[in-house]
């Protein structure tokens, strides 16, 4: 199992690679993708599915695990966030994956225990879960932490469902 996870946003979008295998749990890659505010949406909605396409392609992604907006104050914000789930949902198919959504409050809860905890605590707890990735630098971005803790949530899920399958 290769699961992508991703945080999405128009600026910002965390992602990351975790492998599932013997038992154990690798970041294989995680990070950023920064697109510029001024450009065009349609330019950011083709950067945004080149990237996530190249990724797919170069990990042999097998599942996709995403976190689904909620509706805040900014509507058009909730609106352009669904261009990006629609991207996801094209490369999945495209590409034979399975996808898992979770709410904020679900990750949260998953991760740290607490579904009203702050994006300081899910980072801890990923960073207590993955010692290592201190040695890869300092995660700047929280959105990367998220999506690390997204994939968390997809392997688990997925786990979960292999073992009920079995009973």
């Amino acid at each position: 199992m290769v699961i992508l996870g991703i945080d999405p946003g128009f600026s910002i979008t965390g992602y990351s690679i975790l492998k599932k295998e013997k038992g154990k749990t690798l970041v294989i890659d995680y990070g950023y993708l920064k697109m510029k505010s001024k450009d065009h949406l349609s330019i950011r909605t083709g950067i945004f599915y080149k990237f996530f396409k190249k990724k797919i392609e170069k990990f042999n992604i097998t599942d996709l695990a995403l976190e689904t907006p909620f509706l805040g104050k900014n509507a058009q914000t909730f609106l352009k966030l669904g261009y990006l789930r629609g991207i996801l949902y094209l490369l999945s198919d495209l590409n034979s994956l399975k996808i898992f959504e979770f709410s904020p409050r679900e990750v949260k809860i998953s991760v740290t225990g607490f579904g009203g905890a702050t994006k300081d605590q899910v980072a801890l707890m990923i960073l207590s879960m993955f010692p290592k990735l201190n040695e890869f630098g300092k995660i700047e971005k929280q959105d990367v932490t998220d999506a690390i803790a997204v994939s968390i949530c997809g392997i688990w899920k997925k786990n979960q469902t292999e073992i009920l399958n079995k009973i």
